[in-house]
Parts: C-alpha cells; structure tokens; sequence
C-alpha cells in the first residue's frame, strides 16, 4: 500500500534518475562526427630477401643432411656480411608417390633463408653470391621501422592542425560561434605501389662468371596518419 510519503519518495527518486539522462542528451547536441588525413611519400629503405635450396632422394636422412649442409655454408657466408639480418625461414619435407599414388618412391625437401637490410649494395651483392648455390624465392621492400616512426610523428602535427581547420569549416558552415572538440582519435597507415619484381632483372651468365648481383628498384610507399573524431557547435545565442 503506497503512502502519501512513499509517493513522494518515489516521484523525488525518479526525478533525480532522469536528471543524468536529460544532461547526456545535451553533450550530444550539435556534435559532428569529421576525418582529416597528412600523408607524404617514403622512400622503402628496407630490402627483404628470400633464397632457398630445394632437393628430392630416395633416403630422407641423407636428403635432410644434404639440405642442412648448403644452408649451413649460405648461413654462415651471410652472417659474415655487416648490417644483414639472417634468419632462417620455413622448411617442408613431403614424400613422392608413383603414379598410381600409392607407394613412396622418394622424398623432396625445401628450406629457407631470409636476408633483410637497409643497405642494398651489400645485400645485393650477398645475394648474387649466395644464387650460386640457392634459387631466389622473392625480394621485396619495405620502411625500416625507425624511418616510418619518425615520419609518423612528423605527419601527426599536420593531422591534427588539418583536423581543426576542417573543424573551422564545419563550424562556419553551421553559423556557429566556435566549437569544442568532444574526441579525437589519431591512426596511420601506409600503402606501397606495384614494382617489377626484381628477381625478374637477373640476366643469364655462364658457370665461371662473376656472381650476379641484382638491380634494385625500391619504390616508396605513402605513409598516412589520419585524425578522427568529433567536435560539439558552439551555436550564437
């Protein structure tokens, strides 16, 4: 049974619950949602290399002690070399079946070595050498992340100021006062366009010729940051 008093317990609670909601609305209040962008084109200053060797026997012990031996002597011809970046990459064994798919007749294995660096003379001229005795599985580029991290901090500045001067616009296309930016949120990113691949500039050379050193052409990449958010119109009374 509701008493006067309760009543009014209630009715004051109510009123006070729809007070935060009434106040959230107006934070809504001419908000506009806006994307500025800075971008500038990069030079890629990271060369990415990968060689590998590839056999097939009918022993897999003596294949796998085979393949271990010429990326043995390429790792240790590469890890040689100052300012590269050695690794190894995947490496797969899988059998060989006759005809019929039925019996294994051999094995084929196949391993990797990756090479990266910033200096392109010295990893061309490594990666010429090491074609002696591997094949080229791809070379592509990229930005060092150092050269991306110090551009990125360049573009945030522009970004920003971009955002604000779209801000501007808004503001006086809508014959507000000024405005208040409610959000803000800053992303990058980064494109880079199609290249000849570089593997395809080896030229033919005969057994006792020098050891081919590729021709590399980089590129660049456009390196982006965008600034996102949202800014409240201050309206003339």
């Amino acid at each position: 049974m509701f008493t006067p008093r309760r009543c009014s317990a209630l009715l004051l609670a109510a009123g006070l619950a729809a007070l935060p909601l009434a106040h959230a609305d107006d934070l809504h209040y001419n908000q506009v949602s806006l994307r500025a962008e800075a971008s500038r084109e990069v030079p890629q200053d990271l060369m990415n290399v990968t060689l590998y060797t590839e056999d097939q026997g009918r022993d897999p012990a003596e294949l796998a002690a085979s393949i271990s031996a010429t990326l043995n002597k390429a790792l240790g011809q590469a890890r040689a070399v100052q300012g590269v970046t050695v690794r190894q990459g995947s490496r797969h064994s899988y059998p060989i079946y006759d005809d019929k798919g039925q019996k294994i007749t051999g094995w084929r294995e196949r391993a990797e070595l990756r090479l990266e660096s910033q200096d392109f003379p010295a990893l061309s001229k490594l990666t010429g050498e090491l074609l002696q005795t591997l094949k080229m599985g791809g070379m592509a580029f990229d930005i060092a992340k150092n050269t991306r991290a110090d551009n990125e901090n360049a573009l945030l500045k522009d970004a920003v100021v971009a955002f604000k001067a779209r801000a501007q616009q808004v503001t006086e296309a809508m014959g507000g006062s000024g405005y208040k930016i409610v959000s803000l949120d800053l992303n990058n990113s980064s494109s880079a366009p199609m290249a000849r691949a570089p593997v395809m500039m080896l030229k033919a050379a005969r057994a006792d010729a020098a050891p081919i050193t590729p021709d590399v052409e980089a590129g660049t990449s456009e390196v982006q940051v965008s600034a996102g958010g949202i800014i409240e119109v201050q309206m003339a009374p």
